[in-house]
């Protein structure tokens, strides 16, 4: 689908090979089911490029404590230090919150660790790091660059970006209404109706958040969910207007009590 628009210039390979894992998620991501829509991105293709996309390692099933210990440990933690993730502990973290678990999941769509309306998977997560703002790809299981700059501040709520303005990792959760209206998965009706859309994303939202959580208990780091810039996100992401800024949710290490 991406490569028939892909315009071969005389650009090098490695450009090429960029832009076509780029548009290949980003597209995915934010295309409406209806083909003569024109599709629009987030951020600007200019920013983005400095930033490479991120291959995330195979997640690693063993460790940490059983899921009954995290319960017990489960807590928010605002205190957390500027210390960075591995990659390995990054690509576990992004796979526990919504990655794919099974290949063929309700409706014949690939199942994730996280349960959504119909299986509509309409939650986009967001990464905001240091270096820039990244969109997750469950089914690549893969990183896509979406605009660099460290933006971290605008992942917090306003008074509260001194608290975590630093922390390595900060995700943002983005609702896309046209996945609830326009499902792969069973279409009723309540999937058209504003409200139940929202009740829908809201608690989907939760649902990823909650498997945020309890990772971070079983693997010793902080995690705290909170408000975040959303008029901000939504102007530097370009969002369309079937998205929706939610919440943030920052994690990393606690930090070292003075």
């Amino acid at each position: 689908m991406v490569a028939g628009e892909i315009q071969i210039s005389a650009q090098c390979a490695g450009f090429l090979i960029y832009r076509f894992e780029k548009l290949t998620y980003i597209r995915m991501v934010h295309m409406t089911k209806n083909k003569n829509k024109k599709v629009s991105r987030s951020g600007s293709s200019t920013s983005s490029q400095k930033l490479p996309s991120i291959k995330l390692l195979k997640p690693t099933l063993t460790g940490g404590t059983s899921v009954l210990q995290a319960l017990q440990q489960r807590k928010t933690i605002r205190e957390i230090s500027d210390k960075k993730l591995s990659l390995q502990l990054l690509s576990n973290l992004l796979w526990a919150a919504c990655g794919v678990n099974r290949k063929k999941g309700p409706f014949g769509i690939p199942g994730r660790t996280a349960a959504s309306a119909s299986n509509s998977q309409e939650i986009d997560l967001y990464v905001v790091m240091q270096k820039g703002i990244y969109v997750y790809d469950p089914l690549q299981h893969r990183l896509v660059p979406v605009i660099a700059g460290d933006l971290r501040t605008l992942a917090i709520g306003p008074g509260q970006a001194q608290l975590v303005a630093n922390a390595p990792v900060q995700l943002i959760y983005i609702a896309d209404i046209n996945k609830l209206s326009n499902t792969s998965g069973y279409r009723e009706p309540g999937l058209q109706n504003p409200e139940i859309q929202k009740s829908y994303y809201y608690v989907d939202t939760g649902l990823i958040a909650g498997n945020v959580y309890l990772f971070a208990a079983s693997q010793g780091l902080a995690s705290w969910f909170h408000n975040c810039n959303k008029t901000g996100l939504s102007t530097k992401l370009n969002l369309r207007a079937e998205q929706r800024v939610l919440f943030g949710q920052t994690v990393g290490y606690p930090a070292k009590r003075q």
